[in-house]
């Protein structure tokens, strides 16, 4: 897991590098590498933080 990825927790908003469609997502949670996001644009995905870093835009 990439090291902002670690320091993902609920409420964080954050933005998928290669679906900018998706818009801004509100990070569910954060368990065992899997996070859990809620995107505008796509609804609740589940990144594996192995594969893709996300890209922090703030908290709420």
């Amino acid at each position: 897991m990439s090291d902002i990825n670690a320091l993902l927790t609920p409420g964080m908003l954050v933005q998928h590098p290669q679906q900018p469609g998706w818009g801004v997502g509100q990070v569910q949670s954060n368990i065992g590498g899997k996070i859990t996001v809620n995107f505008r644009e796509a609804g609740k995905v589940v990144i594996d933080a192995t594969q893709v870093t996300l890209i922090l835009i703030g908290s709420t």
